[in-house]
């Protein structure tokens, strides 16, 4: 699955387009990490626990939405996004969409 943040992909030419597909996963924060995060807080530095998360979190909400476009008979994906909300008190959702095609 060809995977791009622009409206094409170079050298190619879309030849169907399938619509919006999407993925998405709510991850909660756990104990330890903010317990660690406090810490970092007060010293500085990366909170590695919490970009571990995220990486897991964009993964996880990627393979969710190439699978949606690979039920579609897709070979690629356009225009691909992610976005973050805060859906409850210590939980967030990692959104990632983009436009499924088939290109040649």
């Amino acid at each position: 699955m060809i995977l791009t943040n622009i409206e094409t992909v170079p050298g190619k030419t879309i030849a169907e387009h399938f619509g919006l597909v999407q993925g998405s996963t709510i991850r909660a924060k756990h104990v330890g990490r903010d317990i660690m995060a406090g810490l970092k807080n007060i010293v500085g530095g990366e909170l590695k626990g919490y970009t571990e998360l995220m990486k897991e979190s964009r993964k996880e909400a990627t393979g969710r939405m190439i699978d949606e476009a690979r039920q579609l008979g897709a070979n690629a994906i356009v225009n691909v996004r992610y976005a973050t909300s805060s859906v409850a008190q210590g939980a967030a959702e990692l959104f990632a969409y983009g436009t499924a095609v088939r290109v040649e």
